[in-house]
């Protein structure tokens, strides 16, 4: 299988200790690229992912702050995302959004630099990644207003309702570990309505490990499993989901890169 995880954190510390060994089982798992999220631990340092990216070839990388980061932007932090998405690594904006879960960030301040980011991605014409948490109508609002390019809700986890509220206006779905998880059957729903062309698969490593991996810290290598239970929900097979995903990653994120190759 040819596979792409679109959405994970390499610079989490809990790969300190084997990020090179987390690598090479995810190329040997069929994982051919890797998208890294470049948020950390925010302002001011918003390169954690470019420095990955640039030391191996098949990582990518994001640039973006992150809805808990929100209140430690200062001057000059969005002049710096605007410069860094011009990275030759850099694929997209994100992940970016609103979390009203854990308001590490006040809401008015996290729906201000939401705001300014997805201006910021419109003008560098670069698609965005959303993070999105019981905050599904502020974000969703947002978007209607200020979006100027493709948009990729990471980690969806929202019923059929929400999928095609986001489907109807030409949205990516990305589906990560819990849709394997046994009370997640919204998720799977919502997976079984998303046309193959508006698909995407992730880990969000080290979170979320997909079952039988459950309670572990969750890597790359481990979205097979995510793929298998994708293929059964939508009665397809492993491969034609691995394909299909990864096509719709190389049309989003890679088609200048592509070309020029």
């Amino acid at each position: 299988m040819r596979l792409v995880d679109s959405h994970c954190h390499l610079d989490d510390e809990q790969f300190d200790a084997d990020r090179d060994a987390v690598i090479e089982r995810a190329h040997t798992a069929g994982v051919e690229r890797m998208v890294v999220i470049g948020t950390g631990d925010g302002p001011p340092d918003l390169e954690p992912a470019t420095r990955l990216a640039e030391r191996h070839s098949s990582l990518y990388a994001t640039v973006g702050v992150h809805p808990h980061h929100a209140a430690k932007v200062v001057p000059g932090i969005f002049a710096r995302l605007r410069q860094l998405l011009e990275h030759p690594k850099v694929v997209a904006l994100g992940e970016i959004g609103l979390d009203y879960h854990y308001d590490f960030s006040p809401r008015d301040v996290q729906r201000e630099v939401f705001r300014r980011q997805l201006h910021i991605a419109a003008s560098a014409e670069k698609p965005v990644v959303i993070h999105t948490r019981e905050a599904w109508d502020d974000t969703m609002a947002i978007l209607a207003e200020e979006l100027g390019g493709p948009c990729v809700l990471h980690c969806f986890t929202g019923g059929p309702a929400e999928a095609e509220q986001a489907l109807g206006r030409g949205y990516y779905l990305s589906y990560g570990g819990v849709v394997t998880f046994p009370k997640a059957e919204n998720v799977r729903e919502s997976a079984r309505l998303t046309p193959e062309d508006r698909l995407l698969v992730e880990t969000d490593a080290p979170y979320l490990a997909p079952a039988p991996y459950r309670g572990k810290r969750n890597e790359p290598a481990f979205l097979t499993e995510t793929v298998r239970k994708l293929a059964e929900v939508r009665g397809a097979t492993p491969e034609q989901i691995a394909e299909s995903s990864a096509r719709n990653f190389e049309r989003l994120c890679l088609r200048e890169k592509l070309q020029s190759e």
